[in-house]
């Protein structure tokens, strides 16, 4: 089993979350520290205030301290090797000093994903020359339909919440304490406009 032992400068806990300010980089390597449990990596901290003997006994760590007393803390040692110092590494380096899994693979767009999100936008901004066009574009690159009618359904969903979302904020605004009558659409206009002017479609 691999081991990465942190070799911490002296402090009240390792955690970041003591003292009257709360650390987010070190309540973040703690995160990620557990993350690496999780991923079968042995993982120990060590604090100089607490276990000075165990920093002697590394020689590395030792020759750190040695030269610069505490200005080169944390260490990280992977196994028996100095991987890092005078600083916490972040997710993706702990992952590739264990050799466990990368966390962030790289995701590659596709033509036919780069189609598919345009599809799902032009529900959102309900554009009908934008669907057609990304619709034949899909057609072409051999998206499925069922996958073209996935990616329509989540551009209807986002589109459903921000209608709700907006609702929301009139009510909030306007208050529901009373039920105003019914408005004309804005595309028919009022009575009176429609009587003036009995052609007119125009909706804004």
């Amino acid at each position: 089993m691999t081991t990465l032992t942190v070799y911490d400068p002296p402090m009240c806990c390792a955690t970041g979350v003591c003292g009257p300010e709360v650390d987010p980089a070190l309540v973040q390597f703690a995160g990620d520290l557990d993350w690496l449990k999780t991923r079968g990596i042995e993982v120990q901290r060590l604090n100089l205030a607490q276990q000075p003997a165990r920093f002697a006994e590394h020689a590395a760590v030792k020759a750190l301290l040695d030269r610069s007393g505490v200005d080169e803390l944390p260490a990280i040692v992977v196994g028996d090797k100095l991987v890092a110092n005078a600083r916490y590494p972040n997710r993706d380096e702990l992952a590739t000093m264990t050799g466990v899994a990368s966390v962030s693979a790289p995701v590659e767009i596709t033509a036919q994903i780069s189609e598919l999100i345009a599809l799902g936008a032009a529900i959102g901004a309900s554009c009908e020359p934008c669907l057609k066009f990304h619709y034949d574009a899909a057609r072409k690159l051999g998206v499925s339909a069922a996958a073209m009618r996935e990616a329509v359904s989540i551009g209807e969903r986002v589109k459903g919440g921000s209608t709700k979302s907006i609702l929301g904020l009139a009510d909030r605004l306007l208050g529901t304490a009373q039920s105003p009558a019914p408005a004309a659409s804005c595309c028919q206009g009022s009575a009176t406009a429609q009587s003036a002017e009995p052609t007119s479609k125009k909706c804004c």
